[in-house]
């Protein structure tokens, strides 16, 4: 399985899919998209048993766990900013499915888009699901991303990257902060940006625009490069340890490089 992208979608009490009916949901949603449960061709309880999902030319991984994922504190604490109810449905799960394609893409984003599908088909057809952990950092209810990942193979930068990475405000003396998480899954790093100029809203788009970017192109950013939407507007990024969150190794931004 490639681990950077594996998913664990948490259920009230635990259970095994119907692949079979997840193959149909999966089609349901995404039209364009030829999918199969993979079972030994014989009969269709081994299609509804399969622990795999054929997506396109990829293969998605599902496996029934009968337990709760282990305890994060940091993880829960980040989600509850926007998701209340996620403390009480960390402590109220007792089992979970770990979705992850097979294999190594050498394409991050593909792999996200096909497991990002693959779970809104298992929610569509699970009514134990309670709520999806992505990639280890990043926790989003049920429904939202029943709803979310219907736009899974949507162009860029239309599909739902924020599913997959938190953008998280701090304050840094006078000024602010934002700072990503999740976003290393697909690049290796986070954003760490601070600013004095711009407000918070217009904070979060500078990195939800770069966060994007990136996924899209790889870690095409280099140490010592600048970024901005205009020729007056450069931000200088480079390549560090963040000092602020033990030593994450991130893209820090500041906005107010001389020229």
């Amino acid at each position: 399985m490639s681990s950077a992208l594996l998913a664990l979608v948490l259920l009230d009490n635990p259970a095994t899919p119907d692949m079979s009916a997840v193959a149909k949901a999966l089609h349901a949603r995404h039209p364009e998209l030829a999918t199969e449960a993979i079972g030994d061709g014989r009969t269709q309880q081994a299609q509804a048993n399969s622990p795999l999902i054929r997506c396109g030319n990829e293969l998605v991984a599902v496996m029934s766990m009968p337990a709760p994922i282990p305890q994060d504190q940091g993880l829960w604490a980040r989600a509850a900013t926007n998701w209340p109810e996620s403390k009480a449905v960390a402590v109220r799960h007792r089992g979970h499915l770990i979705v992850s394609m097979l294999g190594k893409s050498e394409q991050p984003l593909v792999s996200a888009r096909m497991t990002t599908a693959v779970i809104g088909a298992l929610i569509a057809t699970m009514p134990e699901v309670c709520g999806v952990v992505w990639a280890g950092g990043v926790a989003r209810p049920a429904d939202l991303w029943l709803d979310m990942s219907r736009d899974s193979f949507a162009p860029f930068p239309d599909y739902p990257f924020t599913l997959w990475i938190d953008i998280l405000p701090y304050r840094s003396g006078d000024k602010i902060g934002a700072v990503t998480m999740g976003l290393s899954a697909f690049v290796g790093r986070e954003i760490e940006f601070v600013t004095g100029k711009l407000t918070l809203p217009a904070l979060f788009d500078k990195v939800a625009g770069l966060s994007v970017y990136l996924i899209e192109h790889g870690s095409v950013v280099k140490d010592g490069d600048t970024i901005g939407a205009s020729a007056s507007e450069r931000i200088q990024v480079r390549h560090k340890n963040s000092d602020a969150f033990g030593g994450l190794p991130v893209f820090y931004c500041v906005d107010e490089f001389k020229h």
